[in-house]
């Protein structure tokens, strides 16, 4: 019993993992590797691993940095323009919950610049909640309304008058739509721009002469690129309907625009799709809330919407009249009204489906 108590105490005092352990790490702790079964060797395949999660975490990491540079960039771009909207006292109300109201205008010079400053093409783009769809109002520059602290006067020396802050505020008491954003659009950069997308097509209705600038627009599908784009939208002589036809011509294009650049053409292709970028971020002015982001989530929010989802229309009017010796068009305030409450509302659908009022886009 004695020699029996000593050998089990002395197995229980004895030192493990040491030389009593075998070459391959087995003793009385750990199993001896089974016959014919190499030891395992993790190290070299967990190596791989890290290396190439570094890999992928640097072209990670690479990507983000090109795209926040070309974020940065693109931001530096857009040029902002300070104290914008009017003053708070007298605006009208913020309209339907989520809705948004732009100001949309196309002039020769941006805001601040100076020279004549009239706009040349005035529209309000109203982007409802649901963001399926877009409707384009289009005013019509020689409307005749008045003009806050300046008598009544065309709409469009607003502009001219006061920048950006007049002309909103001239539009807001003319429609009681208040303004969420303003957007100019130089027509230089609106050259580059639709350079770099290759052009875009209309269908005109009937072959119409340009007698300003000399050029015959045929009948049937006309491709607009460049300076020819510019002459197009801005031809204000020997058009059968004059400035309602050349509003419906503006509205026409930035249909086509828009349709072209939701194209797979433009969208999949990385370069051209920088490059339209590069061009519209450098011809656009916008009020200082506008950011890169407000208009990236904004073409996200706007994604599904097609060409047959971007309605146009005119604010109602009377015709034209003569006022000291020029040709000034008639708004139609009665009419208007149903017009306004349904962009107040977010309605126009309904508006159109019971008034009518779409304009048909084929042009002249």
């Amino acid at each position: 019993m004695t020699d029996e108590k000593s050998r089990i105490l002395g197995d229980l005092d004895a030192p493990r993992g040491t030389a009593e352990d075998g070459p391959d790490g087995a003793g009385p702790d750990r199993p001896a590797t089974p016959p014919g079964r190499p030891p395992r060797r993790r190290r070299p395949f967990r190596r791989l691993m890290i290396v190439i999660g570094l890999l992928v975490a640097m072209v990670l990491a690479t990507g983000f940095a090109v795209v926040m540079e070309r974020q940065i960039t693109l931001n530096g771009n857009i040029e902002r323009i300070p104290g914008a909207f009017p003053d708070g006292a007298g605006r009208p109300a913020v309209g339907a919950d989520g809705a948004q109201n732009w100001l949309l205008i196309g002039s020769d010079r941006r805001p601040g610049e100076s020279g004549g400053q009239r706009a040349d093409s005035i529209m309000i783009v109203h982007v409802p909640a649901a963001r399926d769809r877009l409707t384009l109002i289009g005013i019509p520059r020689d409307s005749y309304v008045r003009i806050p602290g300046r008598g009544n006067n065309k709409i469009n020396a607003a502009y001219a008058f006061g920048g950006p802050k007049l002309l909103i505020s001239t539009v807001e008491q003319l429609t009681g739509v208040r303004i969420d954003h303003f957007a100019a659009l130089d027509f230089q950069g609106f050259v580059t721009m639709t350079q770099v997308i290759g052009g875009v097509d209309v269908e005109l209705a009937q072959q119409v002469y340009d007698p300003a600038n000399k050029v015959t627009w045929p009948k049937g599908t006309v491709h607009l690129e460049g300076e020819r784009a510019l002459l197009f939208v801005r031809q204000r002589y020997n058009l059968p309907g004059g400035d309602f036809d050349r509003m419906r011509r503006q509205q026409a294009f930035v249909r086509a625009l828009g349709k072209k650049i939701i194209s797979e053409e433009t969208l999949t292709n990385p370069f051209r799709l920088n490059d339209f970028l590069e061009a519209f971020t450098r011809a656009v002015s916008v009020d200082s809330g506008v950011t890169m982001s407000t208009l990236r989530d904004l073409a996200l929010e706007l994604r599904d919407v097609r060409p047959d989802k971007i309605d146009s229309t005119t604010i109602p009017t009377r015709g034209t009249a003569m006022v000291k010796g020029a040709s000034v068009v008639r708004v139609d305030r009665k009419a208007g009204k149903a017009l306004f409450d349904a962009v107040r509302a977010d309605t126009l659908p309904d508006y159109f489906t019971k008034n009518g009022g779409l304009a048909d886009l084929e042009i002249r």
